[in-house]
């Protein structure tokens, strides 16, 4: 939350100079303009009020400063340089006094359009899409671009402006895909079509949230299966919907009821397919094991561990607070606290535990000595537990998150001052040394956590979304030390916070707070969890979301197909993640249970703000930002 609460002070800080026009002080001239990409211009200060409380401004130094720079920035002589499309609020302020501009940087032309079919081959009196793929100069896609769809052959094969491809007679076609002034071309070939009948293959009857894979089947004259059609599907009902996934119509209901799927093969070939949907029912329910309660300040993350002594022991964190919590936990039922670490900091957001038990990790923000870092703990007697060293020489920025890959004996922590993952070395933990880095290669970026798990490295980078990084698991020529660059994907919502790999999925959380917001009062947050499909660890695809409408999503575990999320003020939700996962699982009826954790030991009555979840023999451990330690089980709901 530390790269948080900077965001959130200058949005807070651009808007109060975008609405306040009448209490400026400074004007700024122009007040609009546009700039193309790569373009600049330069601003000027065209009117000051001078002698403000009997102060001469006219020589007060102008500060400039840029509310996004990965679309314009702006130099110490108010030089603004386009750097991509959108749109940048430029602030000048003189004496604390502020004036305003907004730049817009319009929208490049396309410079590239890439067409691209499922099949070169269309069976005679059938149908097959073409997809169109707009890019600018510098690469971006285009995905609101008009393209205009032309055939060469009408009598042979037709497209709609859709990009479908419907095929009459056998023979070669050429279709021409046009936007604004480029275009691309795809040779087609309609074939004889040994089909004489069709069906759609694929279950009847399903559950929300399943996801339903259809094909369409052709029998030829002799009874033989033909496959290879790509059908246009749709769906007659609210409540479900239907997409294209190759051959495959792939079909999910967020509503129970019955619903037919078209399945369009060619003009004189319609389909009809019905499907019955019934609703998702759990029988488990999240109930208090016990609680280990601090309302004398706000709380932090929690780590919890089987100690050297045999014992069990939650960690937890502090927030604008300098003390790490120390729970014996060994009775989940009566967790009682044993120490108070103090540390010179502001905030010790993260803690995390080796494999070996015997070493803690703390990350450490806002020292009174400007050194923060991570400080390793020595857990010999981890009922009270003692700094053992500290290492501060390339992270005295902060560290807000950290991961410690156990088997080689490295702590990969995220550098609030240089924005990427520095790589240190545990093996002697009274000296530890960084061995590596990596970081985007760009100015204006937030780096706010990493996971690593099989391998590979999955960084939350906030607005540029998830990265990931081999970090040993050789498909890509990395190494612990020295990590190499797979992939990248960036989200529609920005502040990616969180990441957490299971199965085929990568499971990235939000984190979005209100423009103005207070830790001793209801903070209203936002946020979803982001499902990305990593089948191709080269092309990550976004496939669905877990989305609670009134809350805002923290940090996340998943195991045993549940997906755990400390939702704030939603508190702690359990989500059913068996199976193929598509569309939004909330409206779904994935959720299997929720508790709020708040009572009256609480910062803020009445308010949960649930960190995250870690699953420990059997437990779900929590803590929450008002509340200090919650332990909860799932269990089998009781039947009056």
């Amino acid at each position: 939350m530390h790269t948080l609460l900077v965001t959130l002070l200058s949005l807070t800080f651009f808007q109060q100079v975008a609405t306040d026009t009448d209490s400026s002080r400074v004007v700024v001239y122009p007040a609009t303009t546009k700039i193309e990409v790569n373009n600049s211009t330069r601003l000027t200060i065209v009117k000051e009020v001078y002698n403000v409380g009997g102060k001469d401004l006219s020589r007060a130094r102008i500060r400039w400063f840029s509310s996004d720079s990965d679309v314009a920035t702006v130099d110490s002589t108010g030089k603004v340089s386009a750097q991509s499309p959108g749109e940048v609020r430029i602030v000048a302020v003189v004496d604390g006094q502020p004036g305003f501009a907004m730049v817009t940087v319009p929208q490049l032309p396309p410079a590239l359009i890439r067409l691209t079919a499922e099949t070169t081959e269309i069976f005679k009196g059938t149908g097959a899409p073409v997809a169109a793929v707009v890019k600018n100069r510098l690469g971006q896609v285009l995905p609101d671009e008009a393209v205009g769809f032309t055939t060469s052959n009408p009598d042979i094969a037709s497209v709609d402006r859709n990009g479908r491809v419907t095929g009459y007679r056998e023979g070669n076609v050429r279709i021409q895909g046009t936007a604004g002034t480029v275009a691309s071309t795809i040779d087609l070939r309609v074939v004889p079509n040994p089909a004489a009948s069709y069906e759609v293959v694929g279950l009847t009857s399903v559950k929300t949230g399943d996801v339903l894979r259809l094909r369409v089947k052709g029998l030829s004259i002799d009874g033989q299966e033909v496959y290879g059609f790509t059908p246009s599907w749709s769906v007659d009902s609210y409540g479900g919907w239907m997409e294209t996934d190759g051959e495959e119509g792939v079909f999910v209901a967020e509503q129970p009821g019955s619903y037919t799927i078209t399945a369009v093969v060619g003009p004189q070939n319609v389909l009809l397919h019905h499907v019955e949907v019934s609703a998702r029912h759990y029988t488990q329910e999240l109930v208090k094991v016990g609680r280990g309660g601090i309302a004398n300040h706000h709380s932090g993350d929690t780590w919890v561990f089987e100690g050297v002594d045999g014992r069990d022991y939650a960690y937890v964190g502090t927030f604008l607070y300098d003390w790490m919590k120390v729970f014996d936990v060994t009775d989940p039922e009566n967790p009682i606290l044993t120490d108070s670490l103090q540390m010179d900091a502001r905030r010790i957001n993260d803690v995390k535990i080796h494999p070996n038990n015997r070493i803690g990790i703390a990350t450490r923000e806002g020292a009174s000595n400007r050194k923060n870092g991570i400080v390793l703990l020595d857990l010999s007697s981890p009922s009270h537990p003692t700094v053992l060293s500290e290492y501060t020489e390339t992270v005295t920025g902060g560290v807000h998150n950290t991961w410690i890959d156990g088997e080689n004996n490295l702590v990969y922590a995220v550098n609030d001052g240089t924005r990427d993952i520095h790589i240190i070395d545990i093996s002697n933990p009274k000296k530890p040394k960084e061995v590596g880095r990596w970081g985007l290669d760009k100015e204006n970026k937030s780096l706010h956590d990493v996971i690593v798990q099989d391998g590979y490295a999955y960084l939350s980078y906030w607005n540029d979304g998830l990265v990931t990084l081999d970090v040993g698991a050789g498909t890509h020529g990395g190494t612990p030390t020295e990590p190499k660059f797979v992939s990248q994907i960036i989200f529609d919502t920005p502040n990616a916070h969180v990441a957490w790999r299971y199965g085929r999925y990568v499971f990235v959380g939000d984190e979005i707070f209100p423009p103005r917001w207070n830790a001793d009062q209801p903070i209203e947050a936002s946020g979803y969890i982001h499902i990305v499909d990593m089948s191709d660890m080269d092309n990550p695809i976004e496939v669905g979301r877990y989305e609670v409408p009134e809350a805002g999503a923290h940090n996340i575990w998943a195991d045993d197909d549940k997906l755990y999320v400390g939702y704030y003020q939603g508190g702690l939700r359990v989500v059913d993640i068996s199976g193929e996962l598509r569309g939004n699982l909330y409206r779904q009826g994935r959720e299997i249970s929720s508790y709020k954790t708040t009572d009256h030991m609480t910062t803020t009555p009445n308010w949960p703000m649930t960190w995250g979840a870690q699953l420990f023999k059997g437990n779900i451990y929590t803590s929450d930002l008002n509340s200090g330690l919650w332990i909860l089980k799932l269990v089998d709901r009781q039947v009056p």
